[in-house]
């Protein structure tokens, strides 16, 4: 048994004091504490990452758990459960540790009540400078057809998935799933979504790390075509990585005391993939009013990261490529702190004069190469309009309120889905167009599988009566401007979009091409069947619908045909202008073999 050794250096009078006994070989117990602490520490902060910054609420439980890792270990190595008497040795030893404790919720306390909306309101409402006067019918071009997006989220998810299938040529056959974030960016002048890869699971990740993911997926929203996009060299930094490589990791060591908001992915004009980390602050007291002061673009390749501040992001040419800085859950929020307390905490509570709030979700339309959030805005007691719009640039924060009232968001995909009531499709969020000077909505509606299969078109303010659906975008429009004329209301010339020519003008010669079919697939692209031929010597699917060539629907694999299509650049999916049969299928016939 060891020595008891008994501390009888008591100081003063009074009550009776706990007699400290120090276990054996105490110094060493404290260093050995101290640094099982401080391990404990550095794995926490590991695996956590939080920012080495006082405004980070993450950073006081790295600190709490550093704290409470020493005392632990101090007790384990005293024994002190079984050992009762070293109880009062190890409360002198954590006095240190408690008050430091003490002194960081101390810290928090005072850092969450200066950092109150209730004290700080006012603060509050001056995150985003809001420019109340917008003119809707000067300021908002009319609508481009052939460039508006017609897919949600949702639908780009679905042709995302598809667009795998591009891999197994590759021999990259269940490696990889779709990461599942859909950026929506303007590229080269048309609204697209572009999403990254992910390892298929861990031991995917040990078998492919070297090369990194391949490439990215890029759907574009107005002609709902999806591509994979390969790469020379792949991506090695991004959030399905692990270890150093995982992005968050990586960011956290070049970065250590910055805050990031969630990295989002995009690529430049030439097609560069990067990681867009947006840096946050906060701006008012010690935790509030979160705002974005810059951003850390991320090479997704080689892991290069180059800081910039939001400062010269929206004003260097160079960077004019970057579309989304502030994500549209923080401009909502900063801007319901502006409609609810312009005129102080308690009336956002009491009275609510002038309290407005944004509606229930969020879309995106491009203005001037940039991309905007577009949000409606409505009363807080208000259940089925709006008082108008807000959009957002999500590059620079300019926000601008147009003043209308309507109906709201999910009051319209309720009508829409009304006009199609018994066909159960679903509609998406509504967009934001112009048509004819008048705010209008337009929506996709989508089967189960999350195909569009019709359009629709309702006026925000007269969405009762002023409405119209279409299995093409030409024909909504159509429809919708018989529906103004019917109601008269005069219509001003409008283009209706020519959905028929698909290839590209710009090139005028037309290639024709026997061979045999080795591979088709199809699907239902609005309301029509489109089947896709892939032929032999190559690795290239050719388009058409059955509503342009029905003997598209009777050829079989290891049919011979000939093909003719205007000269493309593209090499993953090319439209035909026509298919034909160059000799019927033989019975029980197999598929052809690729050329050499």
């Amino acid at each position: 048994m060891d020595p008891i050794k008994v501390d009888f250096s008591k100081k003063g009078s009074g009550a009776a004091k706990e007699i400290v006994i120090p276990p054996e070989r105490a110094a060493l117990k404290i260093i050995l504490s101290t640094i099982g602490a401080l391990l404990s520490g550095a794995l926490a902060y590991y695996l956590m990452l939080p920012a080495l910054n006082f405004k980070d609420i993450e950073f006081y439980y790295l600190i709490a758990i550093t704290i409470a890792a020493f005392v632990l270990i101090l007790v384990l190595l005293t024994r002190a459960p079984k050992h009762t008497e070293y109880i009062p040795y190890i409360k002198k030893k954590a006095v240190v540790p408690i008050i430091l404790a003490a002194i960081l919720a101390a810290v928090l306390l005072v850092g969450f009540l200066v950092s109150s909306v209730f004290f700080r309101a006012r603060s509050y409402s001056r995150i985003i400078t809001v420019n109340a006067n917008g003119n809707f019918e000067k300021e908002i071009p009319e609508p481009d057809f052939a460039t508006i997006p017609k897919l949600d989220e949702d639908a780009a998810a679905n042709l995302a998935s598809r667009a795998l299938s591009s891999l197994a040529d590759k021999g990259y056959v269940s490696q990889f799933t779709v990461y599942p974030a859909y950026t929506q960016i303007n590229y080269k002048s048309t609204p697209v979504r572009v999403a990254t890869l992910k390892y298929a699971n861990i031991i995917k990740w040990f078998t492919n790390r070297a090369e990194g993911l391949p490439g990215y997926i890029l759907i574009d929203m107005a002609n709902e075509n999806t591509k994979f996009v390969p790469l020379d060299s792949g991506m090695k930094f991004s959030p399905s990585e692990h270890f150093g490589r995982l992005l968050k990791r990586h960011l956290r060591f070049e970065y250590p005391t910055y805050m990031f908001d969630t990295a989002t992915f995009e690529i430049d004009d030439e097609g560069n993939p990067y990681w867009i980390c947006a840096r946050i602050d906060k701006t008012i007291g010690l935790f509030g009013g979160s705002d974005i002061v810059g951003a850390v673009v991320c090479n997704a390749i080689t892991g290069e990261c180059e800081y910039h501040s939001i400062q010269d992001i929206k004003e260097k040419p160079e960077l004019q490529w970057i579309d989304r800085v502030y994500s549209s859950s923080l401009l909502m929020e900063q801007y319901n702190y502006y409609g609810a307390y312009q005129q102080g905490f308690w009336n956002s509570i009491l009275g609510q004069k002038n309290v407005v709030v944004t509606t229930e979700g969020c879309n995106y339309i491009a203005k001037n190469d940039d991309v905007y959030m577009y949000t409606g805005v409505t009363s807080v007691t208000s259940d089925q309009a709006i008082t108008g719009f807000v959009l957002i640039n999500q590059r620079t924060k300019e926000t601008t309120f147009y003043r209308v009232d309507g109906a709201k968001e999910h009051t319209a995909m309720a009508t829409a889905e009304g006009l199609v009531s018994d066909l159960g499709y679903k509609s998406t969020f509504p967009l934001l167009l112009n048509i004819n000077g008048m705010p209008t909505y337009f929506m996709s509606l989508k089967s189960d599988d999350q195909v569009v299969q019709r359009y629709a078109l309702i006026s925000v303010k007269d969405y009762n009566k002023v409405k119209a659906i279409g299995v093409s975008v030409g024909q909504c429009l159509e429809n919708y401007i018989d529906v103004l004329k019917a109601n008269n209301i005069k219509v001003e010339d409008i283009d209706i979009p020519d959905e028929t020519t698909v290839s590209d003008p710009d090139k005028t010669e037309d290639i024709t091409l026997p061979s045999t079919v080795t591979d088709i697939r199809s699907a239902v692209i609005n309301g029509n069947t489109v089947y896709y031929f892939k032929l032999s010597g190559g690795n290239t699917y050719y388009s058409i619908s059955a509503a342009d060539a029905e003997e598209a629907i009777i050829i079989n694999v290891g049919d011979r045909v000939t093909v003719r299509y205007q000269d493309t650049d593209a090499t993953d999916i090319i439209p035909l202008k026509s298919i034909k049969l160059s000799a019927p299928a033989a019975p029980e016939t197999t598929a052809a073999a690729p050329a050499a």
